[in-house]
């Protein structure tokens, strides 16, 4: 019994030592996460206001631009940048942040950067959420095999000069 007694206790041993390993290990991963997420502000993303965009200093010149662009006082990074209805958008905001804090982290963005496609998508889709009824037209015009991006004529409109080079592939 004695040889039983042991084995099961050295078992044990062991046990404690491995939950003691996996705890330290989810301790420290839990801390740089929390380090991580304070440092980042991250309860900041959860809002719409566009300093957010900022907080990253890879978009101070996109947010500098749109402080002086012409849709400056009508709309912020959200309105253009990301579906209107509610899970489109907190869906695009976590695949966004997600992609973005990789690239950040990385250091593996091309810069000045450029949109993606299915972001340029949803750009062109708030440029006809407000203005569809103007370019109606325009958009339906007979012979017209693709749709005309709206930033193909309008790079600059809510940007400004100084971001309008890194979009020019929309």
């Amino acid at each position: 019994m004695r040889s039983v007694s042991a084995a099961r206790q050295r078992g044990l041993a062991g046990s404690t030592k491995l939950l003691l390993a996996l705890a330290a290990l989810l301790g420290i991963v839990a801390g740089v996460g929390s380090y991580t997420f304070v440092y980042a502000k991250g309860l900041s993303y959860m809002s719409s206001a566009p300093e957010v965009c900022a907080n990253c200093h890879i978009m101070q010149p996109q947010y500098e631009s749109w402080q002086k662009s012409s849709h400056h006082a009508v709309a912020g990074c959200v309105d253009c940048h990301l579906p209107h209805d509610f899970v489109g958008k907190y869906m695009a905001k976590a695949i966004n942040g997600y992609h973005h804090s990789a690239a950040f982290t990385l250091q593996n963005f091309a810069e000045p950067i450029v949109i993606k496609p299915e972001n340029s998508r949803i750009l062109q889709e708030s440029c006809l959420n407000c203005h569809g009824e103007l370019v109606h037209q325009a958009l339906v015009a007979p012979g017209r095999s693709e749709q005309v991006r709206c930033v193909h004529c309008h790079l600059t409109v809510g940007h400004g000069e100084r971001a309008a080079m890194g979009s020019a592939r929309q």
